[in-house]
């Protein structure tokens, strides 16, 4: 991937985690799986969801899909708690120069680089980006 298109995402995502009603902290989790691989990213999503609740100690949680929802676009999906439907955290799943690209932006505070190093374990992830 260009460092352009990194930078550009990451600019954005740091954009969106500007002051609002919640602290937010996020990561760009690059992928290493190619445009046909969608059930295998979605699995990574699930597994993405588990790291950032335990990371975020918000105890058991369920993913709430755009497509659901008409205030959602399309591949954006929220972590929400079980318990109150909380939010926990909240992604776009993106296609770049042929690999997924997934943006995550999450309730602070939270260990980045603890996060970061359980993430990059993952199967199918090539790269963590933390976003403060």
């Amino acid at each position: 991937m260009s460092d352009t298109v990194d930078r550009d995402l990451y600019e954005r995502t740091k954009a969106l985690l500007e002051p609002g009603e919640i602290e937010l902290l996020g990561m760009v989790v690059h992928t290493s799986l190619g445009g046909e691989e969608d059930l295998e990213m979605h699995e990574l999503t699930v597994e993405l969801n588990e790291e950032i609740a335990d990371h975020a100690d918000k105890g058991e949680t369920y993913i709430h899909a755009g497509n659901e929802d008409t205030d959602f676009s399309s591949n954006q999906f929220q972590g929400r708690t079980v318990d109150d439907e909380s939010f926990v955290w909240e992604c776009q799943q993106l296609l770049r120069d042929g690999s997924f690209d997934l943006v995550f932006y999450y309730e602070a505070p939270v260990d980045q680089e603890s996060l970061a190093e359980s993430v990059t374990a993952l199967d199918g992830v090539r790269d963590v980006t933390v976003v403060p």
